[in-house]
């Protein structure tokens, strides 16, 4: 493996032991790696991606609640996103016939 391989296979594993307890804190709606972005512009750094329903400044969330801004020495890059299921995407069930 080279330098980058090494490194990602790292953030990987560090992003597995920490996903749980990520996505218990309020607002979380998910978590994985990639490249962070700082003003809409890539750094070129792997980071651990937390993604949160509502972005808010640091001083309005409760230090138990805070995303660090690392992780074992892996930056964390906080987005704004929030999943949602769409009605209708799937058609209802048919009925079995000849069940009542």
């Amino acid at each position: 493996m080279n330098s980058e391989e090494d490194r990602t296979a790292q953030v990987r594993r560090i992003k597995q032991e920490v996903e749980q307890a990520l996505l218990k804190l309020p607002g979380v709606t998910g978590v994985d790696i990639g490249e962070k972005m700082v003003g809409g512009l890539p750094t070129g750094e792997l980071a651990i991606r937390v993604y949160v329903a509502e972005k808010k400044p640091t001083d309005a969330v409760p230090v138990p609640e805070q995303i660090p801004a690392k992780i074992q020495d892996v930056p964390t890059d906080v987005i704004q996103r929030k999943y949602e299921l769409h009605s209708g995407a799937m058609a209802p069930a048919e009925p079995d016939e000849g069940t009542d």
